[in-house]
């Protein structure tokens, strides 16, 4: 199948020539002649599934042969609603290019710098615009917004507004659009209140599921390194002594884990930014300009920074530490493999990180090797099995490959290794290193949603509730 098929305009296609694209997606051949059609749409879709055009298009296409008025001030047509800054400016970047044949005006609007540039914008008038839900919020308060003329509303990665506590500003939202509206839901996973969430804003929707929850991309060759939190620092270095590692996107869990692995990195001549919430918006985009162009060879991001992150060729992600929630692991390993691509994924285990592994591979349903390159380092003075210190007698050089052999085996129980931790079930927008909710599914096995802190403060303790799958809740829809 061609784009052609699909029934786009020529402004459109000619960009997406100029832009190279060949051939849909499988999101994209199904989704894009469902909006073409005006019906809402339920997608089940992760960021690298092409995710974006699949909206992008058919909108841009609706809107551009509407009559446009002649004289009059443009209005919002089309609001794309997303949950980080990253993202959104992804968004806009998209839309500019794939109307780029047409006469559409597009702006994107976003916390953490000022708003007098933008609220200029929209006072010269806009077609589309690109917002996260705080901004958006204050904007529409101090009245330089007006949604009265809305006629498609598009809520990109709806899990992820849950996990990073913006669902009620987003229900704010959605509370001052007009009834009368195409609407478009995409999220990675349905835990209950997204369900809830999506019924208040779809009717009679058409549901589009790509990739299967809980998978990883089958191009991205995954290794662990089983290791004492001392010597990760060691080991990081040691890894990215290989010269043909051009770029390398490092995940830690905190801000301050970020600055540190910068400084250490700095420290041996070695080109490193961090990208995290501490940071202000205009030092985040530089960063992420410098790792695209080469000029950075190490970028070391926490997981709420990073949901914006697509950098072709990325060919190493590394897990510094290790995500508590194990749908957080699949999204940061997503940052590779992209497109068909190949890619490698290396994670750096300590003990209290055992119990993490063990919950990845049950959600993946696939057990990670561990690496064999280890460079000069000593075997983990832990039992990888458990994560407890190893008994004496199990102290010697052996141990290594029995360890190995008990690590393959398939791990029983649904998460009760995992530690207390006394902070689950509380969020806050600006803390990277909040703990991740326990109810997310994730759709994982090309790119995963993202990283998560809870949106339920009933799920706190060892237990979390059962997750639901996309294709339970499509069956009982259907």
């Amino acid at each position: 199948m061609n784009f052609e098929s699909l029934g786009l305009i020529e402004p459109i296609l000619k960009a997406l020539q100029k832009e190279g694209y060949e051939k849909p997606t499988p999101i994209q051949e199904q989704a894009i002649p469902i909006v073409l059609n005006g019906r809402d749409l339920l997608g089940c879709a992760q960021t690298g599934t092409g995710k974006t055009a699949a909206f992008a298009l058919p909108v841009i296409q609706l809107l551009h042969q509407k009559q446009q008025p002649q004289n009059g001030k443009r209005v919002i047509q089309a609001l794309v609603l997303t949950p980080t800054r990253e993202l959104a400016i992804q968004i806009e970047e998209s839309f500019k290019a794939y109307g780029n044949f047409t006469k559409l005006q597009n702006l994107v609007i976003f916390g953490g710098v000022g708003q007098f540039p933008q609220t200029q914008a929209l006072k010269r008038g806009v077609d589309v615009l690109i917002a996260t839900p705080g901004r958006l919020l204050d904007l529409m308060n101090q009245g330089f917004v007006d949604l009265k003329h809305l006629e498609i509303f598009i809520l990109d990665e709806a899990d992820r507004m849950l996990d990073m506590g913006f669902i009620h500003d987003v229900k704010k939202v959605i509370a001052k659009l007009p009834q009368k509206r195409q609407s478009l839901f995409f999220s990675a996973t349905m835990p209950p209140e997204i369900q809830r969430l999506s019924s208040t804003i779809l009717t009679n929707p058409l549901k589009v599921e790509v990739t299967p929850p809980a998978t990883t991309a089958e191009k991205i060759n995954q290794s662990i390194y089983y290791l004492d939190k001392a010597d990760k620092k060691t080991m990081l270095l040691h890894v990215l002594s290989d010269h043909t590692i051009e770029r390398a996107l490092v995940f830690t869990r905190t801000k301050h884990g970020a600055n540190k692995v910068v400084k250490d990195l700095q420290s041996k001549g070695i080109t490193a930014e961090a990208i995290h919430g501490n940071k202000s918006q205009n030092a985040r985009q530089l960063a992420l300009k410098n790792f695209k162009n080469k000029a950075t060879r190490v970028l070391v991001a926490t997981d709420i920074a990073a949901r914006g992150i697509d950098v072709d060729d990325l060919t190493h992600v590394i897990n510094y530490e290790i995500p508590n929630v194990a749908e957080t692991y699949v999204h940061r390993i997503g940052r590779t493999g992209r497109a068909g691509a190949s890619g490698i994924a290396i994670s750096f285990c300590e003990a209290e990180e055992v119990s993490y592994i063990k919950d990845i591979q049950k959600l993946t349903g696939l057990i990670i090797p561990q690496g064999e390159d280890r460079g000069q380092l000593p075997k983990p003075s832990f039992d990888i099995t458990k994560g407890v210190p190893a008994p004496p007698e199990h102290s010697g050089r052996g141990q290594r490959q029995g360890q190995g052999q008990r690590h393959g085996a398939p791990r029983q129980g649904g998460g009760g290794g995992r530690k207390p931790n006394n902070h689950r079930g509380q969020h806050s927008r600006s803390n990277d290193n909040r703990p991740k909710s326990d109810q997310r599914t994730s759709n994982v096995r090309s790119e995963s949603p993202s990283s998560a802190a809870s949106g339920n403060s009933s799920s706190a303790g060892d237990n979390p509730p059962k997750k639901k799958s996309w294709s339970s809740f499509f069956k009982r829809s259907n």
